[in-house]
């Protein structure tokens, strides 16, 4: 008993360093991780060094803990105001985009599998939603700085759609293991009532649960040892309370961290740190138990079949879910193509797809190994493409700030307040004699291994370390004074125009400089606010406007996203991407508009014209005639 012991924690650490040296190579090649992680199970496993491991129940337990504990860390992770910008369009994706999905993948699968119609839209459900951990890796990996709107989308899709996908999947399941075979009225009926059940008890339970972990952080003088281990055990407490009166726990704990997150909740460093590690340490150990538990011997059978399937996944349903579901909102073409391909299939999926085998189906296995395969497909797809479509749409914008030294340190007995340790960057503003503002308390200085007063030390100088004494939540202004200036590519040296605009400057001059074509009200605007109108009233950093002759690019927005600083060019700067399809709503509205404008332009031409005609055509017959007489 005890050698078995030592055996199996052997080998389990064995793999997880596995794993974590496999990141080195991920990172270094800008492989999807999840793939490899997911290979190194499938190599320990059954047809690889032999481990045995097929307890569907075990693995479903240790991926729900782990997929709990992520969600936790993605809500933490996720500000408001990502919220507030992407709220619209990923609610969107993440609810009508999985039912969409699963409805078109499901008609596909009954013809290409042997299955009946509710096991085609359970296998449709199984892969509907989205694994955006891989996403965003491989956006890190490759150092690609994608436009904000587009990262928002996706990070609150993936912690959204996860909950739906899972009560879908789990109903269907249980639907299916009853052999019940509702009419379509009644099962859409039921399923939606008990949707609306289950996320609003969710729901309840994340948003007490969220208050609840705050208040008991504040109230309790922890040890910042124990803290973040509390933290943890709290968030797990929401995940199981929900799930316990029948709600989804894994909206719960979603929402109880974006709540946490988002709060004035103490030791939030600490707090960040822990549970980022933690959330690897639970993506490594998911993917590991899942490859484990596949059998790859028993996927020749159905390879055909399931690569079509995954294919059709990746090039018809998500871009079909996609534009649909963001047709009401004005978003370029560009970033909806972007949005539709990187939906990339990953551990959620092939979790779901264990819950047939819980439930004893004939054809569970089949849904498995089937939806494994699609979730390879995948990764190794889309996974590979992500970096090189980004740029080739024109999504990648110029770092905002170059190289930027600093720590963060949490004051014992301080619940709201932080000490920054700076290190001045040769070429930052400070470093060039910009004064730091009134707010933030500079404490100490470090320079040539001396400690002086702030006071006594003058201007800065790059290489000191400076302490600063500030409340948590600081403004990110400290972080633009103390990074070096952003290394820009030469292939974006005039990314944002050539001319700087004032934005509070009038847009009349603008229509008297350039003549765009202004309308009498848009002449009454500043150029700030002609360009923020332009865009749908929400302005962004590198946001551009093309009107008439001229292109308008953001150059900077404050906090409250007030267009600050402005680019112009005289020709158009930046990749154009052609995209032939994904027409928003307001492009279809403004094609229709056009269309019928153009179409009375016409009618109105040939009506002005008519009787000019019939004016002129009688009078050489009338000359004629007189000549005659």
């Amino acid at each position: 008993m005890e050698h078995a012991i030592y055996l199996v924690t052997l080998v389990g650490a064995a793999l997880v360093v596995a794993a974590a040296f496999s990141s080195l190579i991920a990172f270094r090649f800008g492989a999807p991780l999840l793939l490899l992680f997911l290979c190194i199970g499938l190599a320990t496993g059954t047809d690889g060094l032999g481990i045995q491991f097929d307890n569907a129940r075990l693995a479903y337990f240790a991926g729900s803990l782990a997929l709990a504990v992520i969600l936790f860390d993605s809500g933490f992770g996720t500000p408001l105001n990502a919220l507030r910008q992407a709220a619209g369009p990923a609610l969107s994706l993440a609810t009508i985009g999985v039912l969409l999905t699963t409805g078109l993948f499901g008609v596909v699968a009954y013809y290409l599998l042997d299955l009946s119609w509710l096991e085609s839209f359970l296998l449709g459900a199984a892969v509907a939603s989205t694994d955006a951990a891989a996403v965003f890796f491989l956006l890190r990996a490759g150092e690609i700085n994608l436009r904000e709107r587009v990262r928002s989308t996706l990070e609150v899709e993936s912690g959204t759609n996860d909950p739906i996908a899972i009560f879908l999947t789990i109903s269907l399941v249980e639907i299916i293991a009853a052999n019940a075979s509702p009419e379509a009225k009644v099962l859409i009926t039921d399923l939606a009532l008990g949707f609306l059940l289950n996320m609003g008890l969710g729901a309840i339970v994340g948003i007490f649960g969220g208050l609840a972990i705050v208040r008991l952080v504040d109230r309790l003088n922890l040890d910042h040892g124990l803290l973040p281990i509390f933290v943890l055990t709290l968030s797990l407490m929401v995940f199981a309370a929900a799930g316990a009166i029948g709600g989804s726990g894994f909206l719960a704990v979603y929402i109880a961290g974006l709540i946490a997150g988002n709060s004035d909740i103490r030791a939030v460093t600490i707090l960040k740190r822990f549970q980022d590690g933690m959330s690897w340490l639970a993506q490594i150990i998911m993917f590991l138990v899942l490859g484990l538990f596949a059998t790859p011997s028993q996927f020749p059978a159905i390879l055909a079949p399931a690569v079509l399937l995954g294919l059709f996944l990746i090039f018809v349903a998500r871009p079909i879910a996609v534009w649909l579901c963001l047709m009401p909102f004005r978003l370029p073409r560009p970033e909806v193509a972007f949005v539709s391909w990187v939906g990339l299939r990953g551990a959620v999926s092939i979790l779901l797809a264990i819950t047939p085998l819980l439930g004893g189906l004939e054809n569970g296995r089949l849904v498995f190994n089937t939806a494994f395969i699609v979730v390879l497909v995948s990764l190794v797809i889309q996974g590979w493409t992500v970096g090189p479509l980004a740029r080739r749409l024109g999504l990648i914008v110029p770092a905002r700030l170059g190289p930027l030294d600093k720590v963060e340190l949490e004051l014992p007995g301080s619940a709201h307040h932080e000490l920054l340790a700076y290190r001045v960057a040769p070429g930052s503003p400070v470093a060039r004699g910009e004064r730091i503002p009134r707010w933030a308390r500079p404490s100490l200085v470090l320079r040539d291994g001396r400690s002086m007063r702030f006071q006594d030390m003058g201007r800065l100088a790059a290489g000191d370390h400076v302490y600063i004494f500030v409340p948590d939540r600081y403004p990110a202004l400290l972080d633009k004074l103390f990074a070096s200036r952003a290394v820009v590519d030469p292939e974006d040296a005039d990314f944002f125009g050539a001319f700087a605009v004032d934005p509070a400057r009038s847009a009349a001059e603008l229509e008297a400089a350039y003549a765009p074509g202004l309308t009498e009200e848009e002449r009454k605007l500043t150029v700030g606010d002609l360009v923020t109108e332009r865009l749908g009233g929400h302005a962004e950093y590198a946001d551009r406007v093309l009107i008439g002759p001229i292109e308008l690019i953001v150059r900077d927005v404050d906090d409250k996203g007030k267009i600050t600083g402005l680019g112009l060019s005289l020709e158009p700067t930046a990749p154009v991407a052609r995209v032939p399809v994904f027409l928003s709503a307001g492009e279809i509205a403004d094609r229709v508009v056009g269309f019928v404008r153009n179409w009375r332009k016409r009618i109105k031409k040939q009506s002005a014209e008519a009787p000019v005609d019939a004016e002129r055509s009688p009078q050489p017959v009338v000359e004629k005639a007189t000549d005659k007489g």
